[in-house]
């Protein structure tokens, strides 16, 4: 196990053992410190927000990065300090809007396949949905070093979560069966193929690869797909109280995504668009938001992340919202 594995792992066991302030604190000057260095990662970040905001300038692009960086930076605490949030803070977290889709579909004895973007917190979004809307069922991508996932597979499980590892025998056909237990949802990320079997969309108006997962398994499981998104927003009073955090998280259930004519492919690749379309319409609004730090437009996908220059200052255009 090398050093960063190691740091990884002690971060992970004893963040929960600090105040959440002091946390939070730390891990913002961390974040802002990669941002400073301007490594690969948040010169992918920019390159993929260029596209979100193609007008903007440099200095504006830097300052949208910083902030992705901090919501990126937000996820991970809230992961790595779930374990020791109560349910009540978990209830407290987040709230839902169009709730009332998923139980309609609950109630016609159907389980849910929700198509998820690098948006958000999806494991504070998993914990909460296990406890107020109904059990759930994903795939997890394995990290490395194993380690890691260990990790990561034994806490999500301790939520409640059912979890599978991509690329495992037998994923497919538990994702099936998990839909044929109703009601059940089972989320699935597609801003990003892994796979290299994905489906090019259209996304900011630029050829992108995404992964074709969740409508592979709607269509297999006679499931409906709705895209989910997620935002988060500042608590105040009893809300923050309640919540024990600053910032709790929105989760958006957009319409059902029904398949259209033609062969199964052509379904396939339409529900992905609409799902990209869906993804493309709230990331617009908040970009900070999306948190993608890897290759997704096909143009990047040989190319290395280009160098963005200038920094922030006070003359640049500044987001109406900041994490």
């Amino acid at each position: 196990m090398n050093l960063g594995t190691k740091l990884f792992l002690v971060a992970w066991r004893a963040i929960d053992k600090f105040p959440e302030s002091l946390v939070r604190t730390l891990a913002m000057g961390v974040s802002d410190l990669m941002w400073l260095r301007r490594g690969k990662g948040v010169r992918r970040l920019e390159s993929n927000l260029r596209r979100v905001r193609p007008k903007a300038g440099p200095r504006h692009l830097r300052r949208l990065s910083r902030m992705g960086m901090r919501a990126y930076t937000r996820y991970y605490i809230d992961a790595f300090r779930l374990r020791s949030f109560s349910a009540d803070q978990i209830r407290a977290r987040c709230r839902v809007e169009g709730r009332e889709r998923l139980e309609e579909t609950f109630a016609a004895g159907k389980s849910a396949v929700l198509g998820l973007g690098h948006i958000g917190n999806w494991d504070l979004a998993g914990a909460y949905a296990s406890l107020e809307i109904s059990p759930v069922t994903t795939v997890a991508e394995r990290l490395n070093p194993p380690e890691v996932f260990d990790a990561f597979l034994e806490f999500r499980q301790s939520l409640g979560m059912e979890i599978f590892a991509l690329g495992d025998e037998g994923v497919v056909r538990g994702l099936l069966s998990a839909l044929r237990r109703p009601p059940r949802i089972v989320p699935l990320l597609f801003d990003r193929d892994l796979s290299h079997n994905g489906v090019e969309v259209d996304f900011f108006g630029e050829p992108a690869r995404m992964a074709k997962g969740p409508a592979v398994i709607a269509l297999a499981g006679k499931s409906p797909l709705f895209p989910v998104t997620f935002y988060h927003e500042r608590l105040r009073g009893a809300a923050r109280k309640a919540a024990g955090s600053p910032w709790g998280m929105v989760l958006q259930i957009h319409p059902e995504i029904v398949p259209g004519e033609g062969e199964r492919e052509a379904q396939i690749h339409s529900m992905i668009q609409r799902c990209a379309d869906s993804l493309a319409k709230e990331i617009a609004k908040r970009p900070w938001e999306w948190h993608m730090l890897q290759r997704v437009f096909t143009a990047d996908l040989d190319t290395p992340p280009p160098v963005t220059t200038g920094g922030g200052d006070a003359s640049a255009p500044k987001p109406t919202t900041k994490p």
